[in-house]
């Protein structure tokens, strides 16, 4: 009985400590920006799910492409029915890492971030900077980087190829919090 009540409290522990080298946030923050000479298109969101792992340097990223806000309701869903396809594709994931995240000798630094981007059921390396900040109860990366529609195999019809630029911008700060 003793054993059992001895690993029951080891298991606690285990899973506790575990959970103290995550951090998490719901309410991180992601946009895109599309600039051309006709226009320019914005859109944010500010329904992203991220976790870090501290030991680790683990970074995923989650978010629902429907949770995107555009300044236009028509734009809304095009965007969602005919280009992101938001029906078949509702998600877009980051899974990857913070580069020598252990080796980091100061607390607010510029990094280097190497992971998958999956979007419209495509997958594509990104490599990208970003500026981190470990705080007492909070790590904070924000950044951006550019992003080819082409390689996610999103479709723009003739009519508007004009409007929407071949590179989109990707700009996102999350603020994780320790995981409980």
């Amino acid at each position: 009985m003793k054993n059992k009540f001895l690993i029951f409290v080891l298991f606690l522990m285990s899973v506790q400590s575990f959970s103290q080298e995550k951090y998490l946030t719901k309410e991180g923050f992601v946009s895109f920006f599309s600039h051309t000479l006709v226009e320019d298109i914005k859109a944010d969101n500010f329904q992203v799910l991220s976790v870090i792992d501290k030991k680790t340097g683990e970074i995923e990223i989650q978010l629902l492409m429907k949770s995107f806000m555009f300044k236009k309701a028509l734009m809304q869903e095009h965007f969602n029915e005919s280009y992101i396809e938001s029906h078949k594709y509702p998600k877009a994931t980051f899974k990857g890492f913070i580069a020598n995240f252990n080796e980091l000798e100061s607390t607010n630094t510029t990094v280097e971030i190497i992971g998958i981007l999956s979007v419209h059921g495509k997958e594509k390396e990104i490599k990208t900077t970003a500026k981190l900040l470990i705080l007492k109860d909070q790590i904070n990366i924000s950044g951006n980087f550019m992003a080819d529609v082409a390689d996610f195999d999103i479709n723009i019809p003739t009519v508007v190829i004009n409007n929407i630029a071949k590179t989109i911008k990707v700009s996102f700060d999350l603020q994780h919090k320790p995981y409980k």
